[in-house]
Order: C-alpha cells, then structure tokens, then sequence
C-alpha cells in the first residue's frame, strides 16, 4: 500500500507546475499563451525575467528530485524507485492539475538522474551545456542529452530497472520534442542569443 502512496504522491508532485507558479509570482502571463505554449523553463525565459525562468527550472527539477529521494527512502527495490520516477516524470508531462497538458520534461528529467546518482545527472547535464554552448538551442541540447542519458545511466548505475526507466522517460522526453525535431530539421528551430 505504501509503495502505491509513494508512487501516486509522486505523480502528483510532477503535476505541479512551476512555470505556471513563477509565472503568478512574477505577474507573467500565463506561459501556454506564448512562445512555444510549453509550461517550462525555456518557455518563460522568453519573457525576460530569468529569475522567473531560474525559479522554473530549479522547481521542476527539484520535484523530480525529491519524489526519486522519498523513494529511495522507503524502499530499496529498483522497481519502485523508477516507477516513482516515471511518476513525477509523468506527472510533469500529463499534469492532472493542468487538463494532462504539461511541458517536455528537460528540468525535472535532470532532477530525477541528479536523485539517481549525482555523476549520471553531472553527465546528463554536462551534455546539455556542452552542446548548447556550442548550437544555442535548447531542444538540441536537451535531445542530446536525452539521447546520451540511457548510455549514461547503464554504466552508472549498475541496475538494469533503473536503466530502463531512464530510457523510457528519455524516449518521452524525445518524443514530447517531435515539433522540435521538425524544426530543427527544417533549420527552423531558434537559437538563443546572447
């Protein structure tokens, strides 16, 4: 029963979203009603306000952070540390506070992998900033590292459960990407600059 509570409070704490909390906070419009409508870090960056944008992304990766800790807390088994993963991951995704309509995962997919082990999320997130100091895009940067984190994840961790779970949330990741990937293809995808 515990292991159910565990994993369904996990769901709803990925359900939170900070886009939408910061963006209230700051006196932001709601981030779904510009840019790229995603309820995410990058998204309310688009606005100006990096504080607003900071708080976002430390929020939603906290929440994936703190949901895989509790689980880890409680229960040793591989199987419910990742289900709990999943959880938040899905939560964030398919948020039910949010009409299952959430953002792409980036922020709380690096909180999860940081709450994993710290040298699977030091990985995961040195490939994020290396390729986005090299492209300026964050799609890309965020489609490389997801693409890298499974390969990661099965030298580090050393669990085949756990390894699976991240490449299951890294293959949504990618997918709640697909319009990126149109327009990175198309050479339509924009660079951040500065």
């Amino acid at each position: 029963m515990l292991k159910i509570a565990v994993i369904l409070l996990s769901y709803l704490a990925g359900s939170v979203s900070f886009a939408l909390i910061s963006s209230r906070l700051f006196k932001l419009p709601d981030p779904r009603t510009y840019g790229s409508g995603n309820p995410g870090a990058t998204n309310v960056l688009r606005t100006g306000k990096k504080a607003a944008a900071a708080l976002t992304l430390i929020g939603d990766g906290a929440k994936g952070t703190v949901a895989v800790l509790i689980a880890q807390h409680y229960f040793q088994a591989p199987a419910v540390i990742a289900a709990s993963a999943l959880a938040v991951f899905l939560g964030h995704l398919f948020p039910v506070f949010l009409g299952f309509k959430g953002g792409k995962g980036v922020a709380t997919a690096l909180g999860i992998c940081f709450a994993l082990d710290f040298w699977l999320g030091a990985a995961v997130a040195g490939t994020w900033l290396i390729v986005f100091f090299i492209s300026r895009i964050s799609s890309l940067s965020a489609l490389a590292a997801a693409g890298l984190a499974p390969l990661y994840a099965f030298f580090i961790l050393g669990s085949n459960i756990l390894t699976l779970g991240v490449f299951a949330m890294c293959l949504l990741l990618i997918w709640r990407h697909k319009t990126n990937i149109a327009k990175l293809l198309k050479g339509e995808e924009g660079a951040f600059k500065g």
